[in-house]
């Protein structure tokens, strides 16, 4: 194993440490327990929106964490859910009396803790709703999941959600939103390599050198079957097939289109991939009005990408387009 850490141990801890460190101006971390918070929280008049999950997976969540996103985000041991009292201290630490949306990844664990959290909110008098995202067209049930993963959507819906808490948009038309963009969104991916959680020291998975991973988790998960490695655009065409398919897309709608690197794939590569994926997604009748190309969802070092399309229309776009200000996403300021 070739990492540049000190101790597996202290990942997660110097990370944090690093990251507030070079962005004070728009988070504090707190530590013990460990989440992640804008700068200026608790923002008045405005519904908090938390999310988090396990570390590695970096910018998701805490580059994130700022204005027109999120509010806070709880990062766990490296792909390890965050625990109940991460969020419930985040929670508390964010609220400004409009109530807290928390969106959840549907992994197993992160759903199970985030409902713990939020059963203590509410026992303490707090106003919060959940709504989980499981946008993973790959496979209904995984190693981590009983259903579809999140993955792609999670990203959009915060942008999304953030811009509408920031305009002042109550608790139940938050959540509203959070579950249209789940249900508009549509993603899958794959993997040319595996990677390596620090304190295992080892690849997650095999994975030779001729052979790819097709519609794998983001934690190495299994994905729908595995084939000797192809060029990009025939990669695409199987990528975005099942995407538009699986939802009822019509020709002349306009989608917003997201390219991502798992962490090991330059941005030279998801060029590419955009390419042929636009292409794919003009010869179905879909107008991509938006975009998003790069590494924003990782897997450590996983060379990779997935692919998401969003329906648009004229509700979701005004907020994909509002002001945001965070450590990895920033425009219109």
């Amino acid at each position: 194993m070739k990492k540049l850490i000190n101790s597996p141990e202290n990942v997660v801890h110097e990370a944090l440490e690093g990251m507030v460190a070079a962005h004070a101006d728009l988070i504090k971390v707190q530590f013990d327990p460990t989440f992640i918070m804008r700068a200026d929280a608790p923002v008045k008049n405005k519904v908090a929106i938390i999310s988090g999950g396990g570390s590695g997976h970096e910018p998701m969540h805490g580059g994130f964490v700022g204005r027109g996103m999120l509010d806070a985000a709880c990062p766990g041991a490296v792909f390890t859910s965050p625990t109940p009292d991460q969020m419930q201290a985040a929670t508390k630490a964010v609220d400004s009396g409009k109530g807290t949306l928390l969106i959840v990844k549907n992994y197993t664990g992160d759903v199970m803790n985030f409902e713990l959290a939020a059963d203590l909110v509410r026992a303490d008098g707090g106003q919060v709703e959940s709504v989980i995202i499981d946008d993973d067209v790959a496979v209904k049930d995984s190693t981590w999941t009983a259903g579809r993963r999140g993955v792609g959507a999670t990203i959009l819906a915060e942008k999304i959600c953030g811009a509408a808490a920031e305009a002042g948009q109550s608790l139940a038309e938050v959540r509203d939103l959070c579950q249209k963009v789940n249900a508009q969104g549509r993603s899958m991916g794959m993997a040319l390599t595996s990677c390596t959680v620090p304190h295992v020291g080892k690849p997650t998975f095999d994975l030779p050198e001729d052979e790819i991973e097709f519609g794998v988790g983001i934690h190495g998960e299994p994905g729908r079957t595995r084939m000797k490695l192809k060029p990009a655009d025939e990669i695409v065409e199987m990528l975005m097939e099942p995407i538009i398919s699986d939802l009822p897309y019509k020709s002349g709608d306009e989608v917003l289109l997201f390219v991502n690197g798992l962490g090991g794939t330059p941005q030279i590569e998801l060029y590419i991939i955009y390419r042929k994926a636009l292409e794919v997604a003009k010869r179905a009748g879909l107008k991509v009005t938006r975009n998003l190309v790069g590494s924003y969802i990782t897997s450590l070092e996983m060379a990779g990408t997935s692919i998401t399309l969003l329906k648009l229309d004229h509700q979701l776009t005004p907020l994909w387009d509002a002001p945001v200000l965070t450590s990895a996403l920033r425009w219109g300021l």
